[in-house]
């Protein structure tokens, strides 16, 4: 009887994992969609992204992250502008996407190595960032060619696809610790999982 209920429960924490792994990817894909209108519109996606490891942890987040991509890749149309198709990441910003990657495995290993906590969390989601960048500028210079034939330089790569974004992006940032640190949150999604680890500090 008693092996009974531990295989209740193991079955019914796998699912529950795979429907917030889901549930956060269908998150990305709305934030997506959502375009803020400013000199240079933005949407959401970076905010979704940190949300989506801040509040479900390093593994299941980099799920989620995966999935939503994976979804893009297939042809689903998720992101920015209902686009989607290998040719969208294949494209001169879909470094920015697989960037996502990077955030999401930085902050699993942050979260491996100190415990889930505030801190670490901003800090992780601020280096997250910085990857995402670096990843996504390499990859605009290597496939971007002007109409006359020449490569775009680092600087106006820089100017194009990083300076305008980076407030909007911390905004994102502190918007996503905001929202992730709240205890009921926490508590929801993690009840099935091992307590937070001081979240609080």
């Amino acid at each position: 009887m008693e092996t009974q209920t531990k295989s209740v429960s193991t079955s019914s924490f796998k699912t529950i994992d795979i429907v917030y792994i889901a549930v956060f990817a269908a998150l990305m894909a709305i934030c997506s969609w959502i375009s803020i209108p400013t000199t240079v519109p933005f949407t959401l996606q970076t905010f979704a992204v940190f949300l989506a490891v801040r509040l479900l942890g390093g593994k299941r987040g980099t799920l989620s992250v995966l999935v939503y991509i994976l979804l893009g890749a297939i042809g689903v149309p998720v992101f920015a502008g209902f686009s989607g198709g290998f040719g969208v990441i294949l494209g001169s910003t879909g470094g920015y996407i697989i960037g996502f990657i990077a955030s999401a495995l930085i902050m699993w290993a942050f979260e491996k190595w100190v415990g889930r906590k505030n801190w670490m969390y901003a800090i992780s989601m601020l280096l997250g960032l910085i990857a995402c960048y670096a990843i996504g500028t390499v990859w605009f210079n290597a496939i971007y060619v002007s109409e006359d034939g020449s490569k775009a330089g680092l600087i106006a790569t820089l100017s194009w696809c990083v300076f305008p974004f980076i407030i909007p992006d911390i905004i994102k940032i502190a918007l996503a610790m905001i929202i992730g640190s709240n205890r009921q949150l926490q508590k929801l999604i993690n009840n099935t999982n091992t307590p937070i680890e001081e979240s609080s500090k």
